[in-house]
């Protein structure tokens, strides 16, 4: 009687092997009794996208900051004791550094971190709890970002 009942995929389930090695061993009970959800598949298989994300994030300002830092030294090289002319050319290169691509992602960071983190909200602030006592929020960068790191 209990054989009707069975979904086609608890047949399956009841009937498979945890791998396909010679020993044939069927699902642990705790396995067999674990839910199976398409995100817990995809858990599984490799570090969530916000941990990705948060990395390549964190690495693109880390090489930005090496990327300007070059070239702020070069230009005071270049520029000797003349701290005018340095400034101009200075502020000349931060107006024009480009970020796109750096910026799109913080943007998707910060859009989607707290989904897929399931950051709690704060009912007094309206927004999401902090993480280690800071926002989750990044900011773009551009010109003001450059003078504020590097300044003229």
């Amino acid at each position: 009687m209990s054989e009707q009942r069975e979904t086609p995929a608890e047949r399956v389930l009841r009937r498979s092997l945890v791998d396909d090695d010679a020993t044939g061993r069927p699902f642990s009970e705790r396995v067999r009794h674990s839910r199976r959800t398409m995100e817990a598949y995809l858990r599984a298989g490799a570090r969530p996208r916000w941990m990705d994300r948060v990395i390549e994030v964190d690495r693109g300002i880390a090489e930005e900051k090496r990327r300007l830092a070059v070239a702020y030294r070069a230009l005071q090289v270049e520029c000797g004791p003349d701290r005018g002319r340095f400034a101009r050319r200075w502020r000349a290169i931060a107006e024009s550094a480009r970020f796109d691509e750096l910026n799109e992602l913080i943007r998707q960071h910060n859009e989607w971190y707290p989904i897929e983190r399931d950051l709690p909200l704060d009912p007094r602030t309206r927004d999401y709890v902090k993480v280690r006592g800071r926002s989750h929020r990044r900011p773009e960068l551009g010109p003001e970002w450059v003078l504020e790191h590097f300044p003229a």
